[in-house]
């Protein structure tokens, strides 16, 4: 399912347009996204929780040259599927 089927199920089940049904897609996202970028945790009870997660610098090496470099401080969003969701998959 992609962004654009998801925009269909909720015209389906609601009595929305397909532009507020978009609107309403959008604005979820771009919440999740808003608090991500705070560093907030965003929990949909039953089905995920989104939090991000930060990294130290640390020194690697580049894996064609093997010359040394420095990664930077990172943080990266990440997903933790919920129990329930995860029962049901697991069915």
């Amino acid at each position: 399912m992609n962004k654009l089927n998801l925009i269909e199920a909720l015209q389906n089940e609601t009595d929305l347009t397909k532009s507020e049904a978009e609107s309403v897609v959008k604005l979820f996202f771009n919440e999740i996204s808003n608090s991500l970028a705070k560093g907030d945790r965003v929990e949909i009870r039953g089905l995920c929780s989104f939090y991000v997660k930060h990294y130290k610098a640390y020194a690697g090496k580049n894996p064609k040259t093997g010359v040394p470099i420095r990664v930077e401080s990172k943080k990266l969003p990440f997903f933790k599927c919920g129990k329930e969701l995860r029962e049901r998959v697991d069915n």
